[in-house]
């Protein structure tokens, strides 16, 4: 059986199975034969952050995730501390300098709070590597093995956008809690009463916004590099306002457990999103991530209880007969969606949910996208006037716009 008909270790670990990731990501059916650079799935979102003790509380109470390992001085790591965090089928794993002169505190200096390492679990880093390096990428890391009591786990990196990089995992001889030099580790955060199990079950897709001029080379390097096909692309007034607009193209493995849009900005009258983003950040990143969830109505309502901000929506939105008229039936009342802000949208294959939260951090970059899949395997077409428009809005209340 292929690899990519089957659940990986972390969707197995989440009690999660295969019709449920078809709703929850738009799984596809794929046979990854002939794929000459395999992707299983994600395996971990790495961060670097300025405070990850602070940051690994934040994300438990927050977003509901749980700890199940960590590194630092206590084991022998002087450079930093790691929290690994779960929910469901993804790992975030969050990195704090300790050593001033760490990788990790010149990678925070320079972009802020960010995603360092978009890791992917692949069934051979050697092939994968080999192929990438044949096609022109950048090696960070050449394949190692890393070995303790639990097995061992064979890792190597390649460049991406930016700063941003994709370590390649092969755990399959592995059974410790992340990887060899962490322990595993519980915390003793206690959840709200009636808090759901879990905000989000797994990662839907990871945005990268790039340079103008440089979508099509990224496009380029996922299909060249890694075998990814082009899924969908966004451009002229797809995503445009009176002001501002950007271009966008997505590109996905063979079975769409992975995929990656990219943005980059294009010319208007006043600084797009994307621009906001570059000149905050320094330079090309990961500019959100969106979580996927079948209960969206309980993951806001959640999140919100615990402080976090999503962009609104005006009500504007839900009353236009037009989006009426577009959207039809939805599992849940337009009236229960405008309450909370969430954006609904349909295309030939069924429909989503969506809703946007504020920037992470102090600087205007990072953010989060909740999802919830009914069929629809596209990105909310036709909300990205309605979100462009939010975003614009907190673009001129920062300054920036």
């Amino acid at each position: 059986m292929s690899i990519q008909d089957t659940l990986t270790d972390q969707e197995r670990l989440a009690e999660l199975d295969l019709p449920q990731l078809r709703k929850l990501v738009g799984l596809v059916e794929y046979d990854d034969n002939a794929d000459p650079f395999p992707v299983t799935g994600w395996d971990a979102i790495v961060w670097a952050v300025g405070n990850a003790s602070q940051a690994a509380h934040y994300y438990q109470s927050a977003y509901g995730m749980e700890l199940e390992a960590y590194s630092g001085p206590e084991t022998g790591n002087r450079d930093h501390h790691s929290y690994v965090l779960r929910s469901g089928a993804i790992r975030f794993v969050f990195n704090g300098a300790v050593d001033p002169a760490s990788p990790v505190a010149d990678h925070q200096r320079a972009h802020g709070d960010g995603v360092t390492d978009i890791a992917l679990e692949v069934p051979d880093v050697d092939r994968c590597v080999a192929h990438a390096r044949a096609q022109g990428a950048r090696v960070l890391e050449e394949p190692h093995d890393v070995t303790d009591e639990h097995g061992t786990v064979r890792v190597a990196a390649i460049a991406a956008y930016g700063d941003t990089r994709h370590s390649l995992v092969d755990r399959s001889g592995y059974h410790g809690p992340y990887l060899p030099g962490y322990v595993a580790r519980t915390s003793t955060h206690v959840r709200r009463p009636g808090a759901p199990k879990r905000v989000f079950q797994a990662l839907d897709h990871v945005v990268g916004n790039v340079e103008l001029g440089r979508m099509d080379e990224w496009v380029d390097f996922y299909n060249r590099i890694m075998g990814f096909t082009n899924m969908a692309e966004f451009i002229g007034d797809d995503i445009a306002t009176e002001y501002s607009a950007l271009m966008s193209k997505v590109v996905a493995n063979g079975n769409h457990r992975v995929k990656f849009p990219l943005n980059e900005p294009a010319p208007g009258k006043k600084k797009s999103q994307i621009d906001e983003y570059l000149e905050f950040y320094g330079g090309a990143g990961a500019q959100h991530l969106a979580l996927a969830t079948n209960d969206i109505i309980a993951s806001v309502d959640a999140m919100r209880a615990e402080g976090v901000e999503f962009l609104d929506t005006p009500d504007s939105y839900y009353e236009d007969p037009a989006l009426r008229a577009r959207i039809g039936e939805v599992r849940v009342p337009i009236e229960e969606l405008q309450k909370r802000g969430i954006l609904v949208d349909r295309d030939e294959d069924g429909y989503l949910l969506q809703i946007f939260t504020k920037p992470l951090g102090d600087r205007p970059t990072l953010f989060f996208e909740m999802i919830e899949r009914h069929g629809s395997l596209g990105f909310g077409k036709g909300n990205f006037q309605a979100l462009f428009e939010a975003i614009e809005r907190e673009q001129e209340r920062r300054g920036n716009f």
